[in-house]
């Protein structure tokens, strides 16, 4: 069986690559005119139809679920997702029903192409400078001001074999700054389909993805004084539905 996914794993990672670089190819001129004219709403709708493409020729189908109600996101709001694998930004776009920026490590502006991401719309984060940080930090208020919402994954890396890391506090005293509400994702398996690290000894091979998209976290009238509190609620909620998904063991 290790044999069979030893083989099976690196086939199937290289044609999820073929899923993701071929089609954003195709797009990339539409994406660029929607950068130049700064029109973030074309580029998000563009970024959905890229994720369609990608996780149907991958062959992986997303299961979202909410904890009550389906429900339109609040507008703007800062999405806060554990971090389990590059998956859980491809499939944000299936449940984030509206604009939205991305806070993500600087080192993807050295990636030729997809840099304009960064360049035009969404937030590079060089998380090794207090400067950097701060000024990601600043950008992304800017964008709630503008009334866009921002996905931020509070554990700063991806997480190993989707072992919740600790939370820093940004995306928190973001929300409570700009008195916009937060909406809890739990991305509960991921890193099953698609796991960082080695080629050859990550986890590789199509099937269903689970996420579950909590209620909204309200933060109006919420000072800094409360964002320990509102950090650790939901640090529970994602850290209950991941035990309820694999036991008390992760």
């Amino acid at each position: 069986m290790k044999i069979l996914r030893f083989i099976f794993s690196p086939v199937w990672k290289l044609w999820f690559v073929l899923c993701f670089v071929i089609p954003f190819l195709f797009l990339f001129p539409f994406f660029f005119y929607a950068f130049k004219t700064k029109n973030p709403d074309l580029a998000f709708k563009l970024k959905r139809v890229w994720t369609r493409i990608i996780h149907i020729c991958s062959f992986i189908y997303p299961s979202i679920k909410y904890t009550s109600k389906k429900y339109k996101l609040p507008r703007p709001c800062v999405v806060v997702s554990n971090h389990t694998s590059y998956l859980d930004i491809v499939l944000s776009t299936l449940y984030v029903d509206h604009t939205a920026v991305y806070l993500a490590k600087a080192e993807l502006l050295k990636i030729p192409l997809f840099k304009y991401f960064f360049v035009y719309l969404d937030i590079p984060v060089d998380r090794k400078s207090r400067t950097g940080s701060h000024k990601a930090f600043v950008d992304a208020g800017k964008k709630i001001d503008q009334g866009l919402s921002v996905i931020i994954y509070p554990e700063g890396t991806i997480s190993d074999k989707g072992k919740l890391r600790p939370f820093k506090n940004g995306a928190f005293k973001l929300a409570i700054e700009k008195q916009v509400p937060i909406v809890p994702v739990v991305n509960l398996n991921n890193w099953w389909l698609l796991e960082n690290g080695g080629f050859f000894k990550s986890n590789g091979r199509p099937g269903i993805a689970h996420i579950v998209v909590g209620d909204v976290l309200e933060t109006k009238g919420l000072t800094e004084e409360n964002m320990e509190e509102l950090k650790q609620k939901v640090y529970t909620f994602t850290q209950n539905e991941l035990d309820k998904f694999y036991g008390k063991q992760n």
